[in-house]
């Protein structure tokens, strides 16, 4: 059985370009997802699913550089790119993580995926369609689901947004969907990467944390934001894009 992280990443980012190839403390967005999902002791391959456009070149060179796999397939149609990175590494389950989680935390990973070894469930997520069962920060988001699942949803899936954002299908027509919940709702912090609000937010993150090495993880940036609670108001604004 393997297990492998597929991370879609893009240079054409609607609301700030680019943004996985932008500079933290050295080295760019991409390269820090990588290295914090290398840490897990459960993900087999790392494959970083891009678009076959130029523009993507950049991200196929940084990916290879810190020694993750590259699928490359249609900008748009997500879905197809997700399946397709699977089918040609002969994956038989797939975490899903997007690019702009430069704090992702591998801990949070492993018990998503340790859970989804030992229940029978369609898809294990700590984020998903129903935001009312979130409970981890945004920045977090994991999902845990098998070849088979994902093949049903790129067989079946027809909506544009359906392919857009890969999991939209399965959220839609299964009934065996399990929300991974932490102990406290941290769920009002927003530490992915979407706005330039949300850079400079986790720019200060790791200023306080990063000193080459990735050793913090979700408590460690919780007690930042409780000793400075104004690194809270730099993106509390910001909205979420909603799915068309």
């Amino acid at each position: 059985m393997k297990i492998a992280a597929i991370i879609q990443a893009r240079m054409g980012s609607t609301r700030l370009s680019g943004k996985v190839m932008k500079d933290i403390k050295g080295r760019t967005v991409l390269s820090h997802v990588i290295e914090r999902v290398k840490q897990s002791n459960l993900i087999d391959e790392i494959i970083i699913a891009t678009t076959v456009q130029e523009r993507d070149n950049v991200i196929e060179n940084e990916a290879f550089k810190c020694g993750a796999k590259v699928y490359r397939g249609s900008e748009e149609d997500v879905l197809s790119r997700y399946y397709l990175a699977a089918k040609e590494n002969n994956i038989d389950i797939i975490v899903r993580i997007t690019s702009d989680c430069p704090v992702i935390d591998s801990n949070v990973i492993d018990e998503i995926i340790n859970f989804y070894l030992e229940e029978k469930y369609d898809i294990v997520t700590n984020a998903g369609s129903d935001l009312s069962q979130r409970t981890f920060p945004r920045g977090l988001d994991t999902e845990v689901f098998s070849f088979e699942v994902l093949e049903a949803a790129f067989i079946n899936g027809r909506e544009k947004y359906q392919r857009e954002h890969v999991t939209p299908y399965i959220y839609e027509n299964s009934n065996k969907i399990h929300y991974f919940k932490n102990d406290v709702d941290f769920s009002m912090y927003r530490w992915t990467l979407d706005t330039e609000e949300d850079f400079k937010l986790i720019s200060e993150v790791y200023n306080r944390l990063y000193m080459g090495k990735h050793d913090f993880y979700l408590h460690d940036i919780i007690e930042i934001f409780k000793q400075e609670p104004k690194l809270f108001t730099f993106n509390a604004h910001i909205e979420q894009k909603k799915i068309k």
